[in-house]
């Protein structure tokens, strides 16, 4: 779920100045009201992305965020973390804080796992695109992203993300080899999003031993059924 002003929008290869309003797309909601959404789909847990954090370091989000936490109860959220204060911030409303590597730099990732209070799960998401991770840390880009999920190994984390950027909302299909690599190389479990075309990509993630899937388009355009996000249903493997 990608939240920006409030509402939830389509996300596609990282173009945000496009993003509309999901139910313009979606076949399963007619509107793009995040409790409307979450009432729709009613799933086990949600991975929360609050743009207006990532982009502008500002969120008009925490209100709402708090309201969907009260209705799910686990929440993974990437809030634009930027210093160890944001991550406790994070830490009020989810129950696993994402870090991304878009927005944090490597002192702040080892910073916040120093800093954050037991009991909460913290999180890595290697932010890719064109094949590089997407960064502003001069330390982080040294780095090829499976070089860099290798050196999360150092880290007590409850998981390791591999976000196609470039694939996100296109339904192009997953980069499986990369996953198996990352899958092999990392201490923690993997979870991946971007270009999930439906319930066989499903099937071989979880053979390729990856923990978790982020999908939103699937689900909106009806390939991934709804009923595979409830706990009640373990169809999807997941």
């Amino acid at each position: 779920m990608d939240l920006k002003d409030g509402i939830v929008v389509h996300a596609r290869r990282g173009e945000r100045v496009k993003y509309a309003p999901v139910h313009k797309f979606s076949s399963i909601v007619s509107s793009s009201d995040p409790l409307h959404v979450i009432s729709a789909v009613r799933p086990s847990e949600v991975y929360i992305a609050d743009l207006d954090r990532i982009m502008y370091e500002k969120s008009s989000n925490r209100n709402v965020i708090s309201a969907i936490r009260d209705v799910v109860g686990e929440i993974m959220i990437d809030y634009g973390v930027r210093s160890v204060e944001d991550a406790l911030e994070a830490a009020e409303i989810a129950n696993n804080v994402v870090i991304g590597t878009e927005t944090a730099s490597l002192k702040l990732i080892d910073d916040v796992i120093r800093g954050i209070p037991g009991g909460v799960n913290v999180s890595v998401s290697v932010d890719i695109k064109n094949g590089k991770i997407l960064t502003k840390d001069p330390e982080i880009s040294k780095f090829h992203p499976l070089s860099f999920i290798k050196l999360m190994n150092e880290y007590a984390l409850n998981d390791i993300i591999v976000l196609d950027i470039d694939r996100i909302g296109t339904k192009e299909g997953v980069n499986i080899d990369f996953l198996r690599d990352a899958v092999r190389i990392s201490s923690h479990n993997v979870l991946c999003g971007g270009g999930v075309r439906g319930c066989d990509d499903l099937k071989i993630l979880k053979s390729a031993g990856v923990s978790g899937v982020l999908v939103a388009t699937a689900v909106h355009d009806g390939s991934v059924p709804p009923e595979h996000l409830r706990a009640e249903d373990a169809a999807s493997g997941y």
